[in-house]
């Protein structure tokens, strides 16, 4: 797994009660004639039939704000703006995910290639790719598709639940 468990005990450690009370919040795919009424055309497109939306023409690549990001699906908890950084791709990118249990990775050799693919644990939705190619501290990139995103601004965490990932933010 390249390196990935050493950070997954690390953000364990680090979040410790957070994941565990994230663990605790009932995270489900609701059934195919719900998402087809809640999502948007790209968003079915991308968290069902595992699509990739434009790059530079989506929601969160130059997002800057800090809060975290979900599965637009589920709601399960992903990644954090303190670990997005701008990798040129014009996607959101990230360095690791916020809770490492809820991002899962499969193979995927469409197109000719072998990549790995991201998807969300409860959701089964597909997210985007991960690359060897990131930043320190972990040297990863996780590309991940907006559509597959819901953003929670930091001052709406503890109002939708996700009051425990407030200490990541403050100084």
């Amino acid at each position: 797994m390249r390196g990935i468990v050493p950070m997954m005990i690390l953000a364990a450690a680090v979040l410790g009660s957070a994941e565990a009370g994230a663990q605790q919040r009932q995270y489900s795919k609701p059934p195919l004639a719900e998402l087809q009424k809640k999502l948007t055309r790209m968003q079915f497109y991308v968290t069902q039939e595992d699509g990739t939306e434009p790059a530079f023409d989506n929601e969160f690549w130059n997002n800057h704000q800090p809060g975290i990001y979900v599965d637009i699906v589920s709601g399960e908890p992903l990644f954090s703006s303190t670990d997005k950084f701008d990798s040129g791709t014009g996607w959101p990118s990230f360095v690791r995910p916020l809770v490492p249990a809820n991002v899962l990775e499969k193979t995927d050799v469409s197109f000719g290639m072998v990549r790995t693919e991201v998807r969300s644990r409860f959701a089964d939705s597909h997210l985007g790719h991960l690359f060897p190619d990131g930043p320190a501290p972990t040297g990863l990139r996780y590309c991940i598709d907006s559509a597959a995103l819901r953003f929670v601004p930091v001052d709406r965490l503890q109002a939708e639940g996700y009051g425990q990932y407030l200490a990541l933010f403050k100084k």
